[in-house]
């Protein structure tokens, strides 16, 4: 065992043998208005509490602490923007001013601590402030990606039921202008609960009207308040509400408190990014999305970094080379993003040619998470990058990574696939379908053992016999993750598919992302998605989709039977894997996951409604054209 194996391990193993101590430690490197009564409150399971009676602010820890400490002339956010072409920094002493202004106009609207606030904004550092606004007094925010469907928008305002939207005239998505206003007037027409006040903040490129009694102008609303000081929020007060879809139709939820997200936040910034106060940390991501409420606005901040939000894609702003030319502007350290953005690069410059075209500076570590990273995508990247490429595993729900290749307490091999071992605080474990325990390698259901560390929902916002039910009465005492996957006996988790994309085939269980893993290595392949389909004789057959890089010509027949042939190869006669459908695209969420479900509708022939996650609605439209071709 290595000595950076032993590290972790010792680590790992107090936090789950003195989760008091080893959390209760982290949390001395943030500011408390009173301490906690204790670390962990487990009188009410499975409705654990950290740090009760503690009162902490996330904003001040955020902010003003920095300020305070003497960093208040260090860059803390830069907007780059290149749909625009502007970049604006922002130091840590401005931003703290223009949140507490902005606090200041919110509260004049009436907006107090418990409040729910509505934030429905594009990539711009106004986004950033108002959920840093909302924090600092109190208020509960609830960032909805921006340019939802007004129906979404309406199901999520009538849940929070906010006093107040933040929204902005309109979007910037490459080239394309998109209207946000219309769309949320929309939305308020639809929703039975109806805001008192929107503050609009109009953007030169589409400005919009705004309606009278209702409609705020952003800049000038904010530019005639007053500064407020943060609130004295308790450390389990509710910060944030984060929906996430949900099996129903009513979107669930997700419940995040002030302190536990803090302590967790600050201390993985360290330990899981190797990331030191003035360093500058890239995600790649959108503020509608976990990543970015954890990595873009609040970890980078409570840690005394620099933070980039970037309004633009990883191609297409203009080239495969954008993701670069931000880190080498900006001397970034760590990049995060998701593979999805990896695999659109690979296949528009599968030479590397952006990466090596000059020197990537102080860049030392690209983090990758999402959904799953398929072992070519993170070999092509260790080869291009010659740097630590890490894949770790976390979801809307645990706020922050599960499992990890830990940069700050010893980085361990690399087992493509894997996202190496559970981080500390985090006690994975594979269960069968009775939630018992099953063998090293075995694959089955990953669940967590309770308590969840800080910074994991606490519940689901008003509703906690669904966040009960959802994820805990499944497997009594497990969180269970809603992803299949097995650990190894080195003690990696290997995460493959979600637990609804095991498919049955001839009475024997396998995993599309084995064979995804598989159709990947191919070498003309720069994304796949594999899919179970209804089949009279075997209950299911996998079908696979490829996206093929750019300037392959060989003809599509030729892929797809070498394609089966690596399949059968790798897997066994038993996945039965005998079609591939080449297509032009996947469809995708805006956050990059592939939409595998909607795919498998189509193929079963079910009606598919457009989910309202989609990046692209067309890319469905051809998913179904393709299976239409193919006699599905």
């Amino acid at each position: 065992m290595t000595d950076a194996a032993a590290r972790f391990d010792a680590i790992h193993a107090r936090s789950l043998g003195d989760p008091e101590g080893f959390w209760g430690e982290a949390a001395t490197d943030l500011h408390w208005t009173r301490p906690y009564t204790r670390v962990l409150d487990a009188g009410r399971p499975p409705f654990y509490r950290w740090f009760p009676g503690g009162g902490l602010n996330i904003c001040f820890n955020a902010l003003d602490r920095h300020v305070a400490a003497g960093r208040g002339e260090q860059v803390a956010l830069i907007h780059d923007s290149p749909v625009t072409g502007r970049v604006d920094r922002y130091t840590y002493r401005q931003l703290t001013d223009r949140v507490a202004r902005l606090a200041g106009a919110i509260a004049a609207l009436g907006v107090g601590k418990g409040d729910r606030v509505v934030i429905y904004l594009p990539m711009v550092a106004e986004a950033a402030m108002a959920m840093l606004a909302c924090a600092r007094l109190g208020a509960v925010h609830s960032v909805v990606f921006g340019g939802f469907a007004a129906n979404e928008l309406a199901t999520r305002i009538d849940d929070a039921k906010p006093k107040l939207i933040l929204s902005a005239s309109c979007g910037i998505e490459g080239a394309k202008r998109i209207p946000y206003k219309p769309l949320l007037d929309a939305a308020i027409e639809r929703a039975a609960t109806k805001p008192a006040h929107c503050l609009i903040l109009q953007r030169p490129e589409l400005p919009c009207d705004l309606v009278a009694g209702r409609d705020l102008d952003w800049a000038a609303t904010a530019a005639a308040a007053d500064p407020v000081p943060c609130a004295d929020t308790a450390a389990t007060d509710p910060l944030y509400i984060l929906y996430t879809s949900g099996t129903t139709g009513i979107p669930k939820g997700v419940v995040r408190d002030h302190g536990g997200y803090a302590v967790a936040l600050h201390w993985s910034m360290g330990n899981i990014y190797g990331l030191e106060p003035g360093e500058t940390m890239f995600t790649a991501s959108d503020v509608g999305w976990v990543v970015g409420h954890s990595y873009i606005v609040y970890a980078p901040l409570l840690k005394g970094c620099t933070s980039v939000l970037y309004e633009g894609k990883p191609v297409g702003t203009p080239n495969a080379g954008a993701l670069w030319r931000v880190v080498r502007d900006h001397g970034v350290h760590v990049l995060f993003t998701a593979p999805t953005a990896f695999r659109a690069i690979r296949r528009e410059d599968p030479e590397g040619g952006f990466i090596k075209s000059a020197p990537l500076g102080v860049f030392r570590a690209l983090f990758l998470a999402g959904e799953r990273c398929d072992p070519p995508t993170l070999e092509w990247a260790e080869a291009q990058l010659r740097l630590p490429v890490i894949d770790h595993w976390w979801q809307t729900e645990t706020g922050w990574p599960i499992a990890a290749n830990c940069l700050g307490i010893g980085q361990l091999p690399v087992k493509p696939g894997s996202p190496t071992k559970g981080v500390p605080g985090w006690d994975v474990r594979v269960l069968d379908e009775a939630g018992q325990p099953v063998k090293p390698g075995e694959i089955g259901n990953l669940a967590v053992k309770l308590p969840l560390p800080p910074g994991s929902l606490t519940t689901l916002w008003q509703a906690d016999e669904r966040y009960v039910s959802s994820y805990l009465a499944a497997f009594p005492g497990y969180y269970q993750s809603g992803d299949a996957g097995y650990i190894d006996e080195d003690g990696y988790v290997f995460v493959m598919t979600r637990t609804d994309d095991i498919i049955n085939v001839a009475a024997h269980r396998l995993s599309t992302g084995a064979m995804e893993e598989v159709v990947a290595a191919h070498p003309d392949v720069a994304e796949c998605a594999v899919i179970g389909v209804a089949d009279a004789l075997k209950g299911q057959m996998p079908l696979g989709f490829v996206v093929l890089k750019a300037g392959v010509t060989r003809p599509d027949a030729e892929i797809e039977r070498e394609i089966a042939v690596l399949v059968r190869d790798r897997i066994g006669p038993i996945a039965g894997f005998k079609r591939t459908l080449v297509v032009d695209r996947l469809p995708k969420t805006r956050s990059g996951k592939i939409l595998r479900q909607a795919m498998r509708g189509l193929a079963d022939g079910k009606a598919v409604p457009i989910p309202p996650t989609i990046d692209d609605p067309a890319a469905l439209d051809e998913i179904g054209a393709a299976l239409k071709r193919a006699g599905f």
